[in-house]
């Protein structure tokens, strides 16, 4: 079954034509262009936050990408990486300035816009302060307040599921997997990390960031800054009679907002690649349906969504520490950087770099309502909402469908998988599996290759439950047999 590749991999498979249509890169300047900002903006990222090589990066952050930037690809020149002003630059044409990436602490990478002079960088957004990072993340409490358990009998049992995950054929063909983090009652039972990666290595979420996304709108709601149904989101969509002025942040995160996406809503380049800002993006496109009557996949609704919570507070410091303070940091979640526009909007449908072990305690935050260390970080019944079906759903007509929640799919037709099962997906193979009636979090990272089989995330989280459960019957028979022969000795 490999029904999980439609809702994460259809961008990947784009032809370049469609491609094209859906963000008018139909010139081979602008193929070139945009394929010189991915190169610019991953290898920047890479290097100033995940700390890898140009050999790493080339490996897994810039082979097996969207198949139509291959060819446009070749036609870049190699990195240019300045190490004194942390920025990458990337020369696609003759006359033309290179793509630039400019690295800031708390920031991370943001891409200057196709034709900008490399000193537009000096007008950048800056982060008013140092951001802690966890230079030791070794302990295998992952929650708050863990009663730890001997995970012997769980280290022995998921030893196969998860070597299998790593051996690039158990569970799809073209699959790179980065990491496993497997979590139980908030202790971590299996870990395992790939060549370059470890513990303290973020990797590129991609659309795991929605997801992220609705948690720190979740916090802004537990706060009082939003409220999920109040319409006039962004200021974009409030002009006279704009129908868009109905969009609510419910809608948005559902991916019901209406709004016309192109033809695919999860290919973004000119934002993502072009250097093009979230404002003059995403915030732009006329409705093509009445606002949640229909479910679109679209990363546009993921960013107009951050985007409300900018324009609420008023106060852009206040607004870029916010990810970090009223939530990561609070959370233990201390190797994870949320990447800008050079706006200074969040890219956080996409563009966020986080560990394994972060994006798992994103999932016990879920595991525990929202709470942590005593304090309420998500307001009471968000995550019911998260977890709920919304009115608008993709098409589940097939039984081995996905539904959809807010900002999270649903894992809930699957034999062997409890039904209150969830997730936030991403491409190449980012998975965060959440089992509430099981305290289970799964992590799964991965360099899948583009137009692969992919990774059957499916397969493996069945597989992993099943060894879990296996798990705690034979240390619950050890505990059994030890009490008897205590009884015996007395």
């Amino acid at each position: 079954m490999r029904r999980l590749i439609a809702p994460v991999m259809a961008a990947a498979l784009l032809t370049p034509t469609l491609a094209s249509a859906q963000e008018g890169g139909d010139t081979e300047i602008m193929q070139n262009a945009l394929a010189a900002g991915y190169k610019a903006l991953f290898t920047c990222s890479a290097t100033f936050t995940a700390g890898k090589s140009l050999n790493e990066i080339e490996f897994n952050e810039l082979d097996g990408i969207y198949v139509d930037y291959r060819k446009p690809m070749r036609s870049t020149s190699e990195p240019s990486i300045n190490d004194r002003n942390r920025t990458v630059a990337v020369r696609y044409e003759r006359g033309e300035p290179p793509r630039i990436a400019v690295w800031r602490d708390g920031l991370g990478c943001s891409l200057l816009p196709i034709g900008a002079d490399p000193s537009a960088e000096d007008w950048l957004p800056r982060f008013g302060g140092p951001v802690p990072r966890q230079a030791n993340d070794v302990s295998t409490a992952i929650g708050s307040d863990v009663q730890l358990v001997d995970p012997t009998f769980y280290n022995v049992r998921l030893e196969a599921p998860v070597n299998f995950a790593f051996d690039g054929n158990t569970y799809g063909r073209g699959n790179r997997t980065s990491a496993v983090v497997i979590v139980k009652d908030g202790q971590v039972m299996a870990e395992r990390y790939g060549r370059g990666m470890d513990a303290e290595t973020p990797q590129r979420t991609w659309s795991v960031a929605k997801s992220l996304t609705a948690t720190i709108i979740g916090a802004a709601l537990e706060q009082g800054m939003m409220d999920l149904d109040y319409p006039a989101l962004v200021e974009n969509w409030t002009a006279g009679g704009d129908p868009r002025r109905n969009i609510t942040l419910r809608d948005t995160l559902q991916m019901a907002s209406g709004l016309d996406s192109g033809v695919t809503g999860s290919r973004t380049d000119r934002t993502y690649f072009g250097g093009a800002r979230v404002v003059d993006t995403a915030l732009t496109n006329p409705l093509e349906v009445t606002p949640g009557e229909r479910f679109k996949y679209s990363n546009y609704d993921t960013l107009a969504a951050m985007r409300g919570l900018r324009e609420t507070m008023k106060d852009d410091q206040r607004y870029w520490r916010f990810p970090y303070e009223a939530l990561l940091h609070k959370i233990g979640a201390l190797n994870t950087t949320l990447e800008t526009d050079w706006g200074g909007d969040f890219v956080s449908s996409s563009q966020v770099w986080m560990t394994a072990r972060d994006m798992a305690r994103l999932g016990q935050l879920y595991i525990q309502d929202g709470y942590w260390a005593g304090e309420r970080i998500l307001p009471q019944g968000f995550v019911d909402f998260v977890r709920r079906p919304g009115a608008a759903q993709p098409d589940r007509t097939d039984p081995g469908s996905f539904g959809y929640g807010a900002s999270f799919w649903l894992l809930d037709r699957f034999p062997g998988i409890p039904s209150d099962t969830y997730a936030g997906i991403g491409n190449r193979g980012q998975y965060l599996v959440i089992v509430p009636s099981l305290d289970i979090v799964i992590v799964r990272r991965g360099f899948d290759v583009a137009g692969q089989e992919g990774f059957d995330i499916v397969a493996f989280t069945r597989d992993v439950l099943s060894s879990i459960d296996m798990a705690t019957s034979d240390m619950l028979a050890a505990q059994t047999a030890a009490s008897d022969l205590e009884r015996q000795r007395d």
